[in-house]
């Protein structure tokens, strides 16, 4: 697809990739994902115009063209969610793009975003994710891999730790500190506390792992001893969820979704859990507000007398 683009604009592209992964140590994901939204948009331009867009061509993007892409991107099945991350690409692009040439972008920045609902985080209850952790402990498996298994998703709710970032540790990391120095997206690092519970899980799981556990290897391993596959986790989570009757919704990423709801929701700071989780954008970590505040509205439903003085007179059954 880069080859409709002209030399001009796949170069400035590679030019500001390198910069996003270097300066602003961007994840390779992250990389990916703005290399093809921009890419698709420049390559739209080439079928629009008839020829690919050079420097002065790009410093000249009208209102109509933006709107023209936009519908074409609708046109061919794109959601508004992905076309508000391809817009969002876009627009960091040619930020970019005129600062270093030296014109204002003023079309471009001045489109606005489809607006699209957005997920709420789905965790799981504070008694559904222990009885996650202990059922992931249990089954017909070998003991070293149930002990595995139970630390790691022990990291994940009692560290909100992602589940690259669990299998990231390595056997220099162990036995676990009070304190974690985790290396999360866009290589950026913060400091998360480990609970008892999570340092004892680790410390069972070592005991009884088969393998050797180096300082540079990884802390979490395979049947056969090499690192272990994220795919593991997810399936032992899959024979839990059906055992507990949990939902689909019952993924290792739920897991940290948890440890940041239940904190909420026990009156931790919204600020301290944007640390605690890496977040670059307090706007992320506030998706946590809206999950509570509907969890607060189901419990005025369900028990507050007017409330169910309304829904008896509505014809409505009672939520609880």
């Amino acid at each position: 697809m880069s080859l409709a683009l002209s030399p001009a604009a796949r170069d400035a592209l590679a030019q500001w990739l390198a910069e996003e992964r270097a300066l602003n140590a961007a994840a390779e994901n992250t990389i990916a994902a703005y290399g093809a939204d921009v890419t698709g948009f420049l390559t739209f331009l080439t079928t629009y115009d008839g020829a690919p867009a050079g420097p002065a061509r790009l410093a000249t993007i009208s209102l109509g063209d933006m709107r023209a892409w936009m519908a074409h991107e609708r046109g061919r099945g794109l959601g508004a969610r992905s076309l508000a991350r391809a817009l969002s690409a876009v627009k960091t692009f040619f930020r970019w793009l005129g600062r270093r040439n030296g014109f204002a972008p003023t079309a471009v920045l001045s489109v606005r975003a489809p607006k699209f609902q957005r997920k709420l985080p789905r965790p799981l209850a504070e008694d559904a994710a222990r009885a996650m952790i202990g059922t992931v402990g249990e089954g017909p498996r070998e003991q070293w891999v149930a002990a595995r298994d139970m630390a790691v998703v022990t990291l994940l709710y009692g560290c909100g730790l992602r589940i690259s970032e669990a299998l990231g540790l390595t056997g220099r990391d162990a036995p676990l500190p009070q304190v974690l120095r985790i290396r999360g997206k866009g290589d950026k690092e913060r400091m998360v506390p480990v609970i008892p519970a999570a340092r004892e899980a680790v410390e069972l799981y070592r005991a009884a792992c088969p393998h050797e556990l180096t300082p540079d290897g990884a802390l979490f391993r395979g049947l056969r001893g090499g690192a272990l596959n994220p795919r593991l986790i997810a399936r032992a989570m899959e024979q839990a969820r059906a055992r507990l009757g949990l939902p689909a919704s019952a993924t290792p990423h739920a897991l940290r979704h948890s440890f940041a709801t239940h904190l909420l929701g026990a009156g931790g700071d919204l600020r301290a859990i944007q640390e605690l989780l890496g977040h670059a954008s307090l706007s992320t970590t506030q998706a946590y507000t809206a999950v509570d505040t509907a969890r607060l509205m189901e419990v005025y439903e369900a028990a507050h007398p007017k409330a169910r003085i309304n829904n008896h007179c509505t014809g409505q059954a009672n939520p609880r």
